[in-house]
């Protein structure tokens, strides 16, 4: 990241990507829907000194719709790491309409990763994909994958 990016965080959980990547952007807003861990967001944005961080607590399908982009702003790059069911459809509709720059798609589960990339393939094209095996001597693995939008 450049430094002057609007970073969406989507499944944020208790905000370690957006505490992550805030030192590198303007403002990261996280999404999270367990409201305990929102409120963890928060405490560990203050716990190492990060004030360009904003974390709102709700279903995401529910929180994430044009009104909260009109509010908040139109988002550069959006970082997801959804359940393993992967995102809902709407949510997935509110990323192309938001049309991000770059999207970084984190997943524990390659074949809702695969589906909800399907729905994304027509606005975006894949640049990289690095798994990574963060539990050795089990079949479970991290996938991360970078798209970027496709030019018209």
């Amino acid at each position: 990241m450049k430094g002057n990016e609007l970073v969406y965080d989507l499944y944020t959980g208790t905000g370690t990507i957006a505490n992550f990547v805030a030192r590198n952007c303007k403002k990261v807003i996280g999404v999270e829907y367990v409201e305990d861990a929102v409120k963890d967001a928060f405490e560990n944005s203050k716990i190492n000194n990060i004030d360009n961080t904003f974390f709102v607590a709700g279903d995401m399908k529910d929180v994430l719709n044009d009104a909260f982009i009109t509010e908040h702003g139109k988002p550069d790059v959006m970082i997801v790491d959804p359940p393993r069911a992967g995102m809902h459809e709407d949510v997935v509709k509110v990323i192309l309409n938001a049309a991000p720059e770059k999207v970084v798609y984190v997943s524990c589960n390659p074949s809702t990763q695969a589906r909800d990339l399907a729905l994304m393939a027509h606005q975006y094209k894949i640049i990289k994909v690095q798994p990574v095996d963060m539990f050795p001597q089990t079949a479970h693995v991290e996938n991360v994958v970078l798209l970027h939008k496709i030019k018209p």
